[in-house]
């Protein structure tokens, strides 16, 4: 980090350290501990709704997915992975829910772990969020995300390291989801992921009850993503101690973990 960069990230230091750590101390955390852990994410205000935003660029930073544990056990919960990851050795910076599952806590869709297809894409119709079609799949494939509607993705699909699919697709190709209307009564906490034209994953949760519609809005003229997926809904969950944010839902499905890539 040179000069000038140390300097200007001096305030948002001097902000973090006073409203984050020390939750992190309460949690066990040394300083030393405390700075290693720091997510890449920052509080954001679209349309005066507020969301916590986390981009990830997978040259330095490792995107996974997690469903069970080594031993076939479900980490059931954002909390007990940071723990396994903990105990392991790694640091995980952030995780959040990664799409829908099943009431066993199976994942619906296409699920793919370390190169390993884990359940098969879903394509035919249904009810609810998923079966919104056009519905999606987010994946890492060589080092770099993305995000592509699931039919687009079937048609000459990546070999990838890891992948999940949700819906509803939040931006297609610049657009937005043709059923998502602006004037919508169905408001929500939201979480979903879109990729940059740059390559930069960025992952959002709101704060505030959302239409689809303004999540949606946030992703495409807000964080610069020709596309975005949906993950989840009322049990959306972002675990970041480092930063106080300890949204721990149980019984959760798959989840994504995010970790610094040689740290």
């Amino acid at each position: 980090m040179d000069l000038v960069t140390l300097l200007q990230s001096v305030p948002l230091l001097a902000t973090l350290v006073k409203s984050a750590l020390p939750a992190a101390v309460g949690a066990g955390m040394g300083l030393g501990q405390w700075l290693a852990a720091l997510p890449p994410c920052r509080d954001h205000t679209f349309d005066s709704a507020t969301y916590l935003v986390c981009e990830a660029d997978p040259k330095h930073y490792s995107i996974e997915l997690f469903w069970k544990d080594p031993d076939g056990k479900l980490y059931q919960s954002l909390h007990n992975l940071r723990n396994a990851q903990q105990a392991s050795g790694r640091t995980m910076l952030f995780g959040i829910n990664a799409g829908m599952y099943h009431p066993n806590l199976a994942p619906v869709g296409l699920y793919v772990e370390r190169g390993q297809q884990i359940a098969s894409a879903k394509i035919g119709a249904g009810t609810g969020n998923f079966s919104m079609q056009p519905n999606g799949i987010f994946y890492l494939s060589g080092g770099k995300a993305g995000v592509r509607a699931t039919k687009d993705f079937l048609k000459r699909p990546p070999k990838v390291d890891y992948a999940t699919q949700s819906g509803p697709m939040l931006v297609i190709d610049g657009k937005l989801h043709p059923k998502f209307q602006a004037g919508s009564p169905s408001r929500k906490i939201r979480d979903g992921v879109g990729v940059r034209a740059d390559g930069v994953a960025v992952f959002a949760i709101s704060n505030d009850v959302v239409t689809f519609h303004e999540f949606a809005r946030l992703f495409r003229d807000e964080l610069g993503c020709p596309n975005a997926l949906f993950l989840d809904g009322s049990i959306s969950s972002l675990y970041a101690p480092a930063i106080g944010r300890n949204d721990d839902f149980w019984n959760l499905g798959p989840m994504i973990g995010v970790f610094r890539r040689g740290g």
